[in-house]
């Protein structure tokens, strides 16, 4: 129901709504309007716009600027109206996209010819999107650094649109999200951007030689475009110690290797211990030989040095060693009843291992350093403590508990002095604690020590005392009985001790014993020396011995040799005849004989004014050389040259036989040259022995033309008779005639030369 007067109220309204509607024809409409797109600068767009009905004409705007009624848009190439005009299409295509081309676009249809109203698309954004230029890194693409030192690494990517998004990707491949800071610039179009990401690094060892990455992006191309950076870090040393021997033993040597890894390689070493310095050009190896146990826990540490900087590392020796007492156990002395603790400290590593003994009853009773023990009779005494680690020589220590009592008194009863010398008593007492005093007495009087007959020395011992009475010039009436009295504060101990006179021994008796005992000494001494030469001394061959005699006597000159006589003197005479007996032919002893020295010749005597004319040993009676006072020349006859005077007479014609040679001895004289004592006064007597030829074959031999004939010879004996003479059986040579009629044994002894 309408209210009353509201009906001229509708018709003013509605009128111009009726005014409005078309008069002829359909109405124009969009079909199809554009939407907002966006694109990629180089690509190919299409704004879609479709209208029903169209009557009027249509045309596209760019931010409000219109492009044109015609399909071809004449004055922009790059824009075009595709589709027909039977299907009412008007979309608009850009290609290719410019940077331009963004902006706000609208499809417009004007009113028709019969009066239809225009229409306009709602307008459509189109965004043109350009990709970031490659992205650059401001420090180059290499860059020298240290370690620890803060740096800045800059990116730039530029003139993106949107803005160019960057990313950091370190050498290990991690992308890097701290220590970034990113600007975003507007170029001066408006529409594109410049973008700079600041990395902030702290350059570490596991950088050196490692490239960055900065990458750069957009929504225009997904494409990551990047830089590279490679950085050389130089740092300190990085050490490593480490030691190259096994386990440490005492005694050993300990060798420690330190690796230093560093940029530049320019490296300085140096040695500590304890925060030591140790002498000496050590590099990467530090040697200690025969480590002892002072180096157990020693902090050994390497530093090395570079341009960069230093490092340094330690390293803790750990050394095993046997054991050793830091405190040996210690004798206590306690009441019974009491409790004591014995200690046994051992320094060993490992820890060493320690057992006590109770030597009394040889039993284990405690295995741990303290040892407690409750007093009575049965613990009191010696223990002992064995410490061992193992792979090293075991230790031990004893200790006692002393159990507190009186002192007893350990001297001898009866004890002696001389009569007239200083005499010496002595009590010894052993107590705990130690004794506080000593009383002697003597026949009931106690002794006084300023009496001038006695002095009392009081010497301290481990857990006694030893006090000595001494007695000076002691006299009888000073032996007889004497009292010791030890006492402590847990009692005393008496004794009687008896002194009695000591006999001397007659000093003279006491002297020959030691005299007779050294001479006795001395010659079983010489026994056994002369014993011991005899077994070193090597045998000799006496047959063999006067076989080469023989045969030297047949092939030499007799006259060049000289024979030494050896007779029972000499060791190898008594061995001889041990062995051989008497000459078996003969019946005469067996003479060694041994080749010598040349024979002399004649001695060339001056006379008349220093001429020299030959002489010879008959011409001389015996010399007689007065003795000198603890001398004696044992035979030596001082040197002469007789060999330069010598001159031999040409031999005789031989004789027939050897026989009628022999026999031609008996009456001719012997030239005294070729005497074996011819020379040497020693071997001459006062006999007319006569000297045997010079060789076998000869019985006279002439002097030369102008050399004085020797004196005529006696060839008589005191009774005037004529000795017969005759050569010694198996000699080797006839030096030595004696006259028939006597033995032809030779008389003992040692005929020695010397020319």
């Amino acid at each position: 129901m309408v209210p009353r007067g509201s009906g001229p109220v509708l018709v003013r309204l509605l009128l111009p709504l009726v005014l409005l509607l078309p008069l002829g024809g359909a109405e124009q409409r969009f079909a199809m309007e554009p939407q907002d797109q966006t694109a990629i600068v180089g690509s190919k767009v299409t704004l879609p716009c479709r209208v029903v009905n169209k009557t009027g004409a249509l045309q596209w705007t760019k931010d409000d600027f219109g492009l044109g009624t015609h399909r071809n848009l004449s004055g922009f190439d790059r824009y075009r109206m595709i589709g027909s005009d039977e299907e009412g299409d008007y979309s608009l295509e850009i290609y290719p996209v410019m940077l331009d081309d963004d902006a706000k676009y609208q499809c417009q249809v004007s009113p028709g010819s019969q009066g239809e109203p225009g229409i306009r698309s709602k307008f459509a954004t189109l965004t043109v999107l350009v990709p970031p230029e490659p992205p650059r890194i401001v420090q180059g693409d290499f860059l020298v650094t240290t370690e620890d030192r803060e740096i800045e690494l800059e990116c730039i990517s530029q003139s993106g649109k949107p803005a160019a998004e960057i990313t950091w990707i370190d050498g290990l491949g991690n992308v890097l999200t701290e220590g970034l800071d990113e600007i975003i610039e507007a170029l001066p179009d408006g529409r594109r951007f410049t973008t700079k990401s600041i990395l902030k690094l702290t350059p570490k060892k596991e950088h050196h030689n490692t490239t960055f990455t900065c990458q750069a992006q957009n929504t225009a191309d997904r494409t990551y475009r990047s830089a590279r950076l490679r950085l050389e870090v130089k740092y300190a040393p990085k050490v490593a110690l480490s030691v190259s021997s096994g386990r440490l033993t005492e005694g050993s040597e300990v060798r420690l290797v330190c690796k230093a890894d560093a940029n530049p390689l320019d490296l300085t070493y140096r040695w500590f211990i304890n925060e030591e310095l140790v002498a000496g050009d050590y590099t990467t190896e530090l040697v200690i030989p025969n480590v002892t146990r002072r180096y157990h826990d020693a902090i050994v540490k390497c530093e090395v040095h570079n341009p960069v900087g230093k490092s340094e590392e330690s390293e803790t020796l750990d050394i095993s060693y046997g054991p050793r007492f830091r405190t040996r156990p210690r004798s206590v002395q306690a009441d019974l009843g009491s409790t004591v603790t014995l200690t046994c400290d051992v320094d060993g590593n490992p820890p060493a291992d320690i057992v006590w003994i109770h030597d009394d009853v040889g039993k284990v009773v405690g295995t741990s350093v303290n040892l407690t023990l409750d007093v009575d009779r049965h613990t009191a005494g010696r223990y002992y403590c064995k410490a061992s680690v193992a792979g090293f020589h075991e230790v031990g220590a004893e200790a006692s508990v002393l159990l507190k009592g009186p002192p007893t008194i350990t001297s001898q009863r009866i004890q002696f002095g001389i009569p007239g010398d200083n005499v010496r008593l002595e009590c010894i007492a052993f107590s705990i604690p130690k004794p506080e005093h000593v009383l002697w007495t003597f026949r009931g009087t106690e002794v006084d020590a300023s009496n001038k007959d006695y002095t009392i020395l009081e010497d301290p011992l481990a857990e006694g005392i030893k006090s000595t009475l001494v007695i000076r010039e002691s006299r009888d009436q000073h032996f007889g009985h004497y009292n010791c009295s030890v006492t402590n504060p847990y009692g005393s101990d008496t004794v009687e001790i008896l002194l009695k006179p000591q006999k001397t021994f007659p000093l003279l008796i006491i002297l020959v014993g030691v005299i007779g005992g050294v001479i006795v000494i001395i010659a079983i001494a010489m026994i056994i020396i002369l014993c011991q030469r005899r077994e070193k001394k090597p045998q000799v061959d006496c047959r063999d011995a006067e076989k080469q005699c023989k045969e030297s006597d047949r092939s030499s000159n007799i006259s060049d040799l000289k024979m030494e006589l050896r007779t029972g003197s000499s060791v190898s005479n008594v061995h001889c005849e041990l062995e051989y007996g008497p000459d078996s032919e003969t019946g005469s002893e067996s003479v060694v004989t041994r080749i010598g020295v040349p024979l002399a010749g004649p001695v060339a005597m001056p006379v008349n004014g220093g001429e020299n004319i030959y002489r010879y040993s008959t011409e001389f009676t015996e010399p007689i050389f007065p003795p000198k006072d603890g001398q004696n020349n044992n035979g030596y006859v001082p040197y002469a040259d007789y060999s330069r005077d010598y001159n031999p007479q040409p031999p005789p014609p031989p004789a027939t036989t050897l026989e009628s040679s022999r026999e031609s001895l008996t009456v001719q004289s012997i030239d005294p040259r070729y005497s074996a004592a011819y020379g040497n006064p020693y071997l001459r007597n006062s006999t007319t022995t006569l000297p045997a030829p010079h060789s076998t074959h000869n019985t006279l031999i002439s002097h030369n033309m102008g050399t004085p004939a020797p004196p005529p010879y006696s060839a008589t004996t005191r009774n005037g008779a004529v000795p017969q003479v005759a050569r010694l059986p198996h000699s080797p040579t006839t030096q030595y005639i004696v006259p028939s009629s006597q033995p032809t044994t030779v008389k003992r002894g040692t005929l020695a030369t010397h020319v």
